[in-house]
């Protein structure tokens, strides 16, 4: 698709040498053609009026005029009355074959994990609060600021974060990053000042995010199991880390809930092995058929780094995260985060507090949990239908769901047969340390494919899922 510049003539970067003895002209057609034909001017795109081009390059018009009449009459040039001079269609040399990237095909249904329903984002109630937000806030507030984020959202999020997480919230111990994997790094490289080396997290987890970001951090990161209650203490206490990383409210990606034994056998561990907690909320703002969970930090503030972002909540592309930070490190983090970008944008912190504080935020969420809810019972229910061996778990919370394929499964032949069909599906091998694929399963996003979208694409893999088709896998398990 062309570029299309709105408003007066575009600027076009054109070097002229007028040292070299050879006519200006010359020059100027001779660039021009080189950078239409090399792709730096694609086809569609406006080049600027004569009079523009000539001002630029200290030339005449007249001379700038002969070159675009020169290339006109070549085919790379074409007039439109009224509208100025555009480049011709097939006009640049193609890239070697070899060099040029398949295309992916468009899916009939992607169930990829992590990603909220982008069409749902509240466009006009976000526009609104950038709007309000601009009205409202002084011009000192446009400049640098501090680099823990604006003051203004963190006193409106230490309130949300009491009221809705059961947080020990101080707005001073608040840092806003630009999203969880900045917020870790900042958080790991404090820590590692502080003279811890290893970082323990879950398995399965995100073990690619975290061990880039130990590695950045210049610390070593270990492994250690989870079970159906949650990160397995005893196996954590075996290791050398003094900081671990947990997803308590909805595990990442098995989703089960760290249980009440585990959660006082974790802090415990922290305390005698004065180690620190990073616990990574994720999935927190969308619970269905339980309680709400309270926050680890809530019950050791002193031991806990909290982590949470819109991401989920909003959109990904927000790039808004915080961390509330134990007194100890919260220096350490500011003073990183200063050296990172020296703060996050300003206007977009401003928004997402006027955002939380008129209510539109919370009502954003009772919809979305609606959506989610019905989607995720859209996904049982096809599941029932067109692959009823398959056992279903991780349903409590957020928009994923674990999908257990029978003993003889081949996950990764499971997903390869499902892509043939334009269906991403995604297995449980990579959120594993070891990339086993075994036992088969499948990480089922719902947040972003919509109804229709997830019901076809089931009925379309399901004999795959079931294992009648063609291979993938022998007969799963019963339920």
């Amino acid at each position: 698709m062309p570029l299309e510049w709105a408003g007066s003539s575009p600027d076009l970067l054109l070097v002229i040498d007028r040292e070299s003895g050879e006519p200006l002209r010359t020059q100027v057609e001779r660039r021009l053609r080189d950078a239409i034909r090399g792709g730096r001017l694609r086809s569609g795109e406006r080049l600027p009026s004569s009079r523009t081009l000539a001002r630029q390059l200290g030339l005449s018009r007249g001379l700038v005029q002969e070159c675009y009449e020169q290339l006109h009459a070549e085919g790379y040039l074409v007039s439109r009355p009224g509208a100025g001079t555009y480049v011709a269609s097939g006009t640049h040399l193609p890239q070697d074959p070899a060099k040029r990237r398949a295309a992916e095909p468009e899916l009939l249904a992607d169930f990829q994990s992590g990603v909220p329903d982008l069409r749902s984002f509240p466009v006009t109630d976000w526009l609104w609060a950038m709007r309000e937000a601009a009205r409202v806030t002084p011009a000192s507030a446009f400049s640098y600021g501090d680099a823990r984020g604006s003051a203004a959202l963190r006193e409106v999020l230490a309130g949300y974060l009491r009221r809705v997480r059961a947080c020990v919230a101080d707005p001073e111990q608040m840092v806003i990053c630009s999203g969880y994997a900045q917020g870790l790094g900042l958080a790991l490289h404090a820590l590692a000042r502080s003279g811890i080396r290893t970082v323990a997290y879950e398995d399965p987890g995100s073990p690619t995010t975290t061990r880039s970001a130990a590695a950045w951090a210049g610390m070593a990161a270990v492994p250690v199991p989870v079970d159906d209650q949650g990160i397995d203490v005893e196996a954590l206490a075996a290791t050398d880390a003094r900081v671990v990383i947990v997803t308590p409210a909805h595990q990442w990606p098995t989703g089960v809930v760290l249980a009440p034994r585990r959660r006082l056998a974790l802090i415990d561990w922290a305390v005698r092995r004065d180690a620190v907690i990073i616990e990574d909320d994720y999935d927190a703002e969308f619970r269905y058929d339980r309680d709400p969970v309270g926050t680890l930090q809530g019950l050791a503030p002193d031991r806990v780094i909290a982590a949470g972002t819109v991401s989920k909540s909003l959109a990904p592309a927000l790039r808004i995260g915080w961390l509330l930070c134990p007194p100890g490190i919260r220096a350490l983090v500011t003073v990183h985060k200063h050296l990172s970008d020296r703060g996050s944008p300003t206007l977009d912190q401003l928004a997402l507090a006027t955002l939380i504080e008129s209510g539109r935020y919370d009502r954003h969420l009772r919809r979305m949990r609606a959506r989610y809810a019905a989607r995720r019972s859209a996904l049982v229910a096809a599941l029932a239908e067109h692959a009823p061996r398959v056992v279903v778990t991780g349903l409590a919370a957020g928009f994923h769901a674990v999908a257990h394929l029978g003993p003889a499964a081949d996950e990764r032949a499971v997903v390869a047969a499902a892509r043939e069909r334009a269906v991403g599906l995604y297995g449980m091998s990579a959120c594993r340390t070891s990339r086993a694929a075994a036992p088969a399963q499948l990480v089922l996003g719902f947040g972003n494919v919509s109804d229709d979208a997830l019901t076809a694409g089931i009925a379309v893999v399901g004999d795959l899922l079931r294992g009648d088709g063609g291979g993938p896998h022998g007969h799963g398990r019963d339920m």
